[in-house]
């Protein structure tokens, strides 16, 4: 049970509701309705994080938890009476104001039902939907893709219709409240903790077994209904809020196709993340639906952002080093851009305040600098434990700083080599160390993003130190993905080749008197910015490989190609290092 809730009955239609409120009743109130198999429980999570801003309610569905259910359970469960369900709480609990509805599962097929029904009108101020369709909306989608098969439309239903197993084994009779009040309501916490490592604390409760059996009958009683005659007219009467997870395995993505047809103010959202979201991916979905309902109070567009990644990345807390300009400003912008909350590091103070203030300007909801050297141990402790507690843990993290460093093995003395591979390794290091421990204690999941180079996988006769650092920079990202790779972290290595950023000018060529090192660099600066590859690609690149989650990825043509003779003309590739490059 939700810490410092208080607990009413609310009546209707011959069924007791338990009803738990938590929050200030003079501030809006979100109404958050539970799935199946579960109970109110499992928003327990979200409501505390929500509590702070909103007057936050959350009721057993009948039949479940605390709530009794209807006698005789057949027919007394169907979408009208769970609409009445649904008033009958929004009354008492907000008399005379709308509310803010949140579903998951079962409980946002219910608010679709909730926010296309013309007696809801005016009763709901926004829905927010996590896993789980309109039946009215998913029976046209059938239709449709029946009525004029396509290769694609058909794989599309099979697809769908494979992951919708459970539902056809519900309506069987009497098996599933036999298998419920069995071995599968025994075993039931086990799966899912296998299945999504869920955190454990009070959840599932230990009404389970019956809510499960009960639960049924909400799949018996208007499934196969609804989808052979869905209603002509359900479009939503109030702004919607779509949260798509991407690894659901049992709703594709596919079945939200062509939803701005019934929902002309639709937001959408997706994550990285299986079913469900309100246990293992609390803080997201408490921010995403603060925006929202936020947005909506305020009457402003509940997106302010353009970027190309908007509904992957809204919200999201995200943090790079070395954002004072270069691939680091262009990485923050394009979060930026795409909504995320950004954190610019540099130990250029100036510069990182410059990045954070466009980065605001760009369409982040907040953008803060700090200042920071990441080959600093305790520097960089400071800096996570800071931003842990100012901003909250970091959902994506982009390793970027680095320098440069050329010139001969013999050259290169002990100090260049410290230098380079205090900043372009263990700054990596401190971040994957110090953000990743954070993203891995928070088990909310997350992504980190190392900069390496193209330097890393094609040797050069004159990049040694440079080279051998970005090596391990991919290196250790490699086996990052493996260790992360179970709880919902990615990793991934981005290894751009020649990029017109300013590393050109603070480069150091080893061996080389302050004159001649200072017309290498100009050089080196006039043959990058011949080649004029934009710092933006890179960025570009980058939030491609978060969004799906890429391993490795070669960012230039050059840097492609050089991947390619690695892997399969390693002889070749050994070639080319011999030649001297034009320093």
């Amino acid at each position: 049970m939700l810490e410092g809730a208080r607990e009413r009955r609310v009546h209707s239609g011959g069924v007791d509701l338990c009803v738990a409120e938590t929050g200030d009743a003079r501030r809006p109130t979100v109404v958050l309705v539970h799935g199946y198999p579960d109970s109110k429980e499992v928003w327990s999570e979200v409501a505390a994080r929500l509590a702070d801003r909103f007057h936050v309610v959350l009721y057993d569905v009948r039949g479940h938890g605390g709530s009794t259910a209807p006698r005789p359970l057949r027919g007394g469960f169907t979408l009208e009476k769970l609409t009445d369900d649904f008033l009958a709480v929004a009354d008492a609990v907000s008399p005379g104001r709308p509310v803010h509805l949140v579903g998951h599962d079962w409980g946002s097929v219910q608010g679709w039902e909730f926010v296309t029904a013309r007696r809801a009108e005016g009763r709901i101020a926004s829905f927010t939907s996590v896993s789980g369709p309109s039946l009215d909306h998913f029976g046209h989608w059938l239709t449709e893709r029946a009525g004029r098969p396509t290769p694609r439309r058909v794989g599309q239903l099979l697809g769908q219709g494979a992951r919708s197993w459970y539902v056809y084994a519900l309506h069987t009779p009497v098996l599933p409240e036999l298998a419920w009040r069995g071995p599968l309501g025994k075993h039931w916490p086990g799966i899912l903790r296998r299945l999504e490592k869920p955190p454990t604390d009070g959840y599932p409760t230990a009404s389970l077994p019956r809510d499960a059996a009960h639960g049924a009958w909400l799949y018996r009683d208007n499934v196969r209904a609804r989808l052979r005659r869905p209603r002509a007219d359900p479009y939503a009467h109030a702004p919607v809020q779509l949260v798509v997870p991407l690894k659901d395995v049992f709703l594709s993505e596919r079945l939200y196709d062509g939803l701005e047809r019934w929902v002309p103010r639709l937001v959408r959202r997706t994550l990285p993340a299986r079913h469900w979201v309100p246990r293992t991916r609390p803080d997201l979905l408490a921010g995403w639906i603060t925006d929202f309902v936020t947005a909506v109070e305020s009457d402003r567009p509940a997106v302010a952002a353009e970027g190309a990644y908007t509904d992957r990345f809204a919200g999201q807390l995200v943090l790079v080093t070395g954002a004072g300009g270069g691939i680091g400003r262009a990485t923050a912008l394009a979060f930026a851009r795409s909504g995320a909350r950004v954190v610019a590091v540099d130990r250029d103070a100036g510069a990182a305040a410059q990045t954070a203030e466009l980065a605001r300007g760009a369409g982040a909801p907040a953008a803060w600098a700090e200042t920071a050297d990441v080959s600093g141990e305790q520097a960089m402790e400071k800096l996570a434990a800071r931003v842990a507690a100012e901003y909250g843990v970091v959902d994506v993290l982009v390793n970027n700083a680095g320098i440069g460093l050329a010139g001969s093995f013999f050259d290169t003395t002990p100090e260049d080599w410290k230098k380079v591979l205090d900043v372009n390794l263990w700054g990596v290091i401190h971040g994957c160390r110090l953000f990743g421990r954070q993203m891995s204690e928070r088990g909310q999941g997350g992504h980190i993003v190392n900069v390496a180079s193209a330097a890393a996988y094609q040797p050069s006769r004159a990049l040694a130190a440079y080279a051998a650092s970005k090596a391990a920079v991919l290196m250790l990202s490699e086996c990052l993905r493996a260790e992360l790779a179970g709880r919902g972290i990615g990793v991934t290595a981005v290894c751009p080749g020649p990029v017109t950023t300013g590393i050109t000018a603070t480069a150091h060529f080893a061996g080389a008197g302050a004159d001649e090192e200072e017309r290498r660099r100009k050089r080196v600066a006039r043959l990058y910015g011949m080649r004029n590859y934009p710092p933006e690609r890179v960025a570009e690149a980058i939030l491609d490989a978060v969004a799906r989650d890429r391993a490795v990825v070669p960012v230039t043509p050059e840097a492609r190609g050089a991947r390619l003779l690695s892997r399969f003309l390693p002889r070749v590739s050994r070639a080319v290092a011999r030649v001297k490059p034009p320093l």
